[in-house]
């Protein structure tokens, strides 16, 4: 089936999409900064890199609405409230948004735009619905380190980065303050996990 993008239910789907993906770049902003406050640093960042991958998706939603350019689209949708002063609550509530745009929002939007026949917006609904799986079960898993108490404990002796000056320590435990500079514990990270790390260096 071929339909008008400009009268087409996917125009408005890439409108809801945009709007939701605008609005979890803020919530992963604020929750970020609830982190930090929090004294977890590694969280704060888990939450500013998703949330710049989050503006990204916005961008590219917004890309594919050119040929709507100078007009309003009225689009209607329901988005979440993720408010808590707990920041495993916030991982848990950005855990189940990022699981639902995959199982359900992202899926019905592809769907719908295969049936009107376009094709290069379903995929790419495919491809960023895979992202966000990503992004749920990252958020899941650091929500899961926070409750187990293991976010910076583990049971046998590994490498730890501090990802505010790159300091590697070696422990079960990291310490309280870095030993180069004084970043509190909370910016220690699995080094694993640490962002661009080459296990051999």
């Amino acid at each position: 089936m071929s339909v008008n993008f400009q009268t087409s239910r996917t125009k408005d789907n890439l409108m809801r999409a945009f709007a939701g993906e605008s609005m979890a770049r803020n919530r992963y902003t604020f929750a970020a900064s609830q982190a930090r406050k929090s004294g977890l640093g590694v969280i704060e960042r888990v939450f500013t890199f998703t949330a710049d991958q989050e503006r990204q998706h916005a961008s590219v939603f917004y890309k594919l609405l050119k040929d709507m350019a100078g007009r309003t689209i009225t689009a209607d949708g329901s988005y979440p409230v993720d408010i808590s002063d707990s920041v495993v609550q916030l991982l848990r509530y950005a855990q189940h948004n990022e699981f639902e745009e995959h199982d359900d929002v992202y899926r019905h939007f592809e769907e719908t735009a295969r049936e009107e026949g376009f094709q290069h917006v379903a995929s790419t609904f495919h491809m960023i619905g895979s992202i966000e799986k990503t992004h749920g079960s990252r958020f899941g898993y650091y929500a899961d380190l926070l409750e187990q108490n293991r976010l910076f404990v583990s049971d046998v002796e590994i490498d730890w980065m501090c990802l505010a000056c790159g300091f590697i320590y070696s422990g079960t435990e990291v310490p309280d303050v870095c030993p180069v500079c004084s970043h509190d514990r909370g910016f220690f990270v699995r080094l694993e996990l640490a962002p661009y790390t080459c296990r051999r260096y």
